[in-house]
């Protein structure tokens, strides 16, 4: 066999790596569990405190918690973002293109983002990884 490129796969249900099964020396590790974490959002919610809002936000698939966020022209908007997902490889992509905000959510994992929201108008909050067959 001819090695064409060596690199490691990204998180993408579409990518295969070919090894032969006698090479593969399974391990398995204690799942994580969302609980453990105080950090991590289980109930998607919107708090505002003046110009202040907190928008916490689950990432299961094939959605995202909160179908509608609205905020006003000024405010300063946080967003806590937990992927909840029971499959223990499927991360979440998250961006605001117009905000240049872009991240993505590890299995379990809780991110956050900071912004102002200075341009009015409508903008979509959408996943950037493709991780199913109901892409969100």
């Amino acid at each position: 066999m001819v090695l064409l490129k060596d690199e490691s796969a990204y998180i993408e249900p579409q990518d295969i790596i070919l090894v032969r099964r006698d090479i593969i020396e399974p391990h398995v590790v204690d799942r994580v569990r969302l609980e453990d974490h105080p950090e991590a959002v289980t109930q998607s919610s919107i708090t505002r405190d003046g110009n202040r809002v907190t928008v916490r936000l689950t990432a299961t698939a094939p959605v995202f918690g909160l179908q509608e966020v609205e905020v006003n022209e000024g405010d300063e908007v946080t967003l806590i973002v937990t992927n909840t997902d029971e499959i223990p490889d499927l991360a979440h992509g998250f961006a605001i293109s117009n905000y240049n905000i872009q991240m993505v959510v590890g299995p379990f994992q809780t991110k956050s983002v900071t912004f102002t929201a200075d341009k009015p108008g409508v903008y979509w909050i959408y996943c950037t990884n493709f991780c199913h067959a109901l892409h969100m």
